[in-house]
């Protein structure tokens, strides 16, 4: 079978199969590229394996070019990359590897085509197409991936035991795949990622975290982290989220399933944003439900501070998984403690004083937390679901109002540690943190308008209480 090239990418292929005949390394593209074009996926991203050296290649290739590009080179790993109108390709010679029990880093040597295609991680991915003069276009596939690729199939192309065990990795990657294409796991290899599925410990934490948030950015991931929890995977590297499922039921009182909750607010997050970082608050909104969960004869099952304890368990998370520790965790964190203060605000009683504190804890992620609120309903009631929603448009109102009538989107006190320090002449110390909380909360209750002026006296007569004088000039 002839693989359907591009024609704006025949020019570049037929001269690296030009170069790959002139230093005697027969070139292949293999791959991702092979798969996606098959797929009709969009892809720039561009494999070649040649049976030789692949930085010779790639270095040959460069030289043809015009303009001639940099060339990246990573001995290490025998690899070089370049980039050519938009495409970024990658040169690799032909290898065989064996792997010991404690790492995935393997050994490498030399190879044969085949060799390739037999350390590849699926079959749909084994697939090469050759560049070289006799054989120009042709797809080799020693595996039946055209046939997988068809029938929407993920499987190993040696015994998955082989290749797990090799590179653990590859089962997250069995996962991720399936999620992102829409493909079925074959039954024997799904049963090899449960085997060995302890192996994934010698992988290290940034790569899962990687394969975790490429399914995390699926139209819907739930179908990856099913697949996480069945294998077994997900107690292994998110026993936090795993410890959500199941279901307790005392005097005929159950609560739902937190942990097919959670996948399903998830998805619902998904159809609203892109944001990688509210998907990840999305799938730790609940995390603290397991060691919050209480029964009470009268009012059921309660998770009590669910919100609060969830937000404090995530730094936890983030360390384990190498993930930012910055304003990425922070943001997280944030969305995890609110996540329950939008819903007690969608009543028509609901004071201005408590749109305003909502606006002041949320700051500029406040349309993010009510995309995660109004994501967290799950009903299957229209009624019920139809009420909650309205509630949200109500809160969306208020919000709008306070914060035109109040100035407080995005607010910041105009009243700062800076002009207290200078108005009294002191330090930095605990009264001006207690002035600046005073003057803010009196803004924030409706006491004083959000304006210089009140809230500059505010903060004389806050000094005045706790014996603070101001300098003259600074009344």
């Amino acid at each position: 079978m002839l693989f359907s090239i591009l024609p704006h990418e025949r020019k570049i292929f037929e001269l690296i199969g030009a170069c790959a005949r002139q230093i005697g390394a027969p070139a292949y593209v293999v791959g991702g590229y092979v798969r996606d074009r098959l797929l009709g996926r969009a892809t720039k991203d561009i494999d070649i394996v040649c049976v030789g050296s692949g930085i010779k290649l790639a270095e040959k290739v460069a030289s043809k070019l015009t303009p001639t590009p940099k060339v990246a080179f990573y001995s290490r790993f025998g690899t070089a990359m370049l980039r050519h109108e938009g495409m970024e390709i990658e040169f690799v010679g032909a290898r065989r590897e064996s792997y010991r029990d404690d790492s995935r880093k393997p050994d490498v040597e030399e190879g044969s085509l085949e060799d390739d295609q037999n350390r590849r991680d699926f079959t749909i991915n084994a697939l090469a197409v050759s560049l070289n003069d006799n054989s120009f276009g042709q797809i080799l596939d020693p595996f039946d991936g055209l046939e997988h690729l068809e029938h929407k199939i993920i499987k190993t192309p040696l015994e998955p035991g082989k290749t797990f065990s090799d590179d653990p990795l590859r089962m997250l990657r069995a996962i991720r795949f399936a999620n992102q294409l829409g493909f079925t796991i074959e039954p024997v290899t799904f049963q090899g990622i449960v085997k060995y599925r302890t192996r994934i410990h010698i992988i290290s934490k940034e790569r899962i975290a990687a394969e975790l948030d490429k399914i995390l950015m699926t139209p819907t991931p739930s179908v990856g982290f099913r697949l996480l929890f069945d294998s077994g995977l997900l107690k292994i590297i998110l026993p936090e989220v795993a410890a959500l499922q199941g279901v307790e039921d005392r005097a005929g009182r159950a609560h739902k399933d937190n942990f097919y909750h959670t996948l399903e607010v998830l998805d619902n997050l998904c159809r609203r944003s892109n944001n990688v970082w509210l998907r990840w608050a999305a799938l730790l909104h609940d995390i603290a439900k397991p060691a919050t969960k209480r029964f009470d004869k009268e009012t059921g099952w309660t998770f009590h501070g669910h919100e609060w304890m969830g937000a404090n368990m995530v730094p936890k998370i983030f360390r384990n998984l190498r993930l930012p520790l910055g304003a990425e965790m922070d943001y997280v964190q944030k969305m995890v403690r609110l996540h329950l203060r939008p819903i007690s605000l969608t009543k028509d009683q609901v004071t201005d004083s408590a749109v305003r504190r909502l606006l002041f804890d949320a700051g500029p992620d406040i349309d993010d937390l009510i995309k995660l609120c109004e994501s967290d309903i799950t009903t299957k009631n229209p009624r019920k679901m139809a009420r909650y929603l309205e509630g949200y448009e109500y809160l969306k109102e208020r919000m709008s109002l306070v914060s035109e009538t109040d100035r407080l989107r995005l607010w910041q006190p105009p009243i700062t540690g800076e002009i207290i320090m200078q108005t009294f002449g002191i330090q930095p110390s605990k009264e001006v943190g207690v002035i600046k909380t005073a003057v803010r909360e009196a803004i924030l209750d409706g006491e004083i308008p959000n304006e210089y002026e009140a809230a500059f006296q505010r903060m004389l007569e806050e000094g005045k209480k706790i014996g603070l004088a101001a300098r003259k000039g600074e009344q």
